[in-house]
């Protein structure tokens, strides 16, 4: 299926090979089919999982524009789209179908098409919306599509599934984040695990991902909420934002200390480095029927060193 409306010229940081440079080239983008909508990104959050990509941890095959915390501004949209318009300013996240069970269940981020609308560099129906300019080197046209968005480009393509319009008055620049790392970790908190008011929760690894959990263990009204870094600044941030204690992985021990301020354990923990160990260790600190959120993103073939008997 071809593309109703003249194809759009942008730049796009492209990387060819695993772990190789970002690099600015001219590519051609497909305008918008009928349920789609072209954004001019004005601003574009770099998460972890982009370099899990680039180093190929993750199936998005190469060479491929990627970029998934995209903010911008509506340009044009496709015939069906009904809630977004030329002017809208949106933020960007991953892309989910709509119709499987997931989806209709309230659920799209387990939505059963997620590899292959995320992660397969091309539409549902295999198509890729990127293509070489007129004139340009010989090489192979790059994958877009990388969480239904490719962000790292002047203009990405999306849906209204996965774009959501912010205020106009507030700053695009600062707000692309919203679309993963602050929703990724706030969504744990908030969502998934559904943190309770007077709860305890350790967070382990205060990056950005790490900060929403806190931030939002905080306005979720947890007693207790514990950060646990290497990085003392990372550490002072998470206090002044919420966490009631913290505690520095290189001169603490963790459980000894997890168990000195809660006594039974932690209700929560939220995981976000991908360290094998510190998932082993998330479930060591639990009080009895705590729950851990698993969110970092280890390397293929990674497994968690579990006790059965701590759990039991």
């Amino acid at each position: 299926m071809k593309s109703s409306v003249q194809l759009q010229e942008i730049q796009a940081a492209v990387v060819r090979q695993k772990g190789g440079p970002f690099e600015l080239e001219t590519l051609q983008l497909d305008g918008p089919r009928a349920s789609e909508v072209l954004v001019r990104i004005v601003a574009t959050g770099i998460c972890a999982t982009d370099i899990h990509a680039r180093e190929e941890h993750l199936p998005m095959p190469l060479p491929a524009v990627l970029g998934h915390e995209g903010a911008g501004v509506v340009e044009r949209v496709g015939s069906a789209v009904t809630t977004l318009k030329p002017g809208d300013h949106v933020v960007l996240s991953q892309q989910s179908c709509g119709h499987c069970p997931q989806c209709l269940r309230g659920h799209p981020a387990y939505c059963a098409h997620v590899v292959q609308l995320d992660f397969a560099g091309a539409r549902l129906d295999g198509t890729n919306t990127m293509r070489r300019s007129a004139g340009a080197q010989d090489g192979e046209a790059p994958r877009g599509h990388f969480f239904g968005q490719s962000s790292f480009a002047t203009y990405a393509l999306a849906t209204e599934r996965n774009a959501a319009t912010v205020p106009d008055d507030m700053a695009l620049e600062l707000l692309g984040p919203l679309g993963c790392g602050r929703g990724t970790g706030a969504g744990a908190v908030l969502n998934a695990l559904k943190v309770g008011a007077g709860s305890s929760l350790a967070v382990f690894g205060t990056g950005p991902v790490g900060m929403a959990a806190v931030m939002a263990g905080r306005a979720a009204g947890a007693g207790t909420i514990i950060g646990v870094d290497v990085v003392p600044s990372r550490l002072s941030l998470a206090a002044a934002l919420g966490a009631t204690h913290v505690i520095d992985t290189r001169e603490q021990d963790v459980q000894k200390q997890i168990a000195g301020i809660t006594g039974a354990g932690v209700d929560y923990v939220v995981e976000t480095t991908g360290r094998p160990e510190m998932g082993a260790l998330a479930a060591e600190v639990l009080a009895p029927l705590g729950t851990v959120g698993l969110l970092g993103t280890p390397k293929p073939g990674v497994t968690i060193p579990l006790e059965p008997l701590p759990l039991m």
